[in-house]
């Protein structure tokens, strides 16, 4: 029979076997993956480095791995996932400069340029001699200069359109004007013409009466006229 000291040391035995057994698991995955990684298999890879993170979900080799399969497969945030949890699990300095190094990486080929900046600058505070990290700093802060100053610019074009449309519109609003105020005088004009020509037809049918007038005067006198002469001429015979 086992004392009680004995038993303690089989368990913790088959504690440390157990944990190095799975320690031993997910590096066989892991270096599985490296294989296909460097036959640039990048799919393939990234699947045994889910498996060797089946194995132990702490292992920071697996996660960094995994993030670097997904980055070749221009899947840049879901990379840079994996380079964020690879820096809380990771203790080694060196790998934590590494991965915001990678996440800054990430970060630009999705085109966060002011996050990637801030990355760079992180992993230089861990590793300043890293000058690929300088180098790529530089690079994020020139394309993040040039958007600042381009956005700069349409955001000027599109003021001087602006201003354009409403110097149109008051020109336009201008004209407006000057045309209605045309038609304005227009409308007068044909009324003082409408008007005159009103007058004119009343003077003329004025005249046309008075005429007709004077005329029937003139007839019914010349009627009178010889109505005398014949009473004058012809005499009435009256009965004996």
């Amino acid at each position: 029979m086992f004392n009680g000291k004995s038993g303690l040391l089989i368990i913790l035995f088959l504690i440390l076997f157990s944990g190095f057994s799975l320690a031993q698991a997910d590096r066989k995955f892991i270096r599985q993956g490296n294989r296909q990684y460097s036959k640039e298999k990048f799919p393939e890879s990234e699947i045994f480095y889910r498996r060797a993170l089946d194995k132990n979900k702490e292992s920071g080799d697996a996660v960094f791995n995994a993030g670097d399969a997904l980055y070749k497969q221009k899947k840049y945030e879901d990379a840079g996932k994996e380079f964020i949890q690879s820096l809380n699990i990771n203790e080694n300095k060196d790998k934590k400069s590494v991965s915001l190094y990678n996440l800054g990486n990430s970060l630009l080929m999705a085109n966060k340029l002011q996050e990637s900046i801030e990355a760079y600058k992180n992993s230089l505070k861990l590793k300043p001699e890293n000058m690929e990290a300088k180098y790529n700093l530089a690079y994020a802060q020139d394309l993040l200069k040039k958007q600042q100053q381009e956005q700069k610019n349409q955001q000027q074009d599109k003021n001087n359109q602006d201003q354009k449309k409403d110097s149109k519109k008051d020109n336009k609003t201008q004209d407006q004007k000057k045309e209605d105020q045309q038609d304005q005088k227009n409308d007068q004009q044909q009324q003082q013409n409408s008007q005159q020509q009103q007058q004119s037809m009343s003077q003329e049918d004025a005249e046309r009466l008075l005429n007709a007038i004077a005329n029937d005067e003139k007839n019914v006198q010349e009627k009178v006229k010889l109505a005398k002469a014949a009473k004058a001429r012809v005499k009435t015979l009256k009965n004996w």
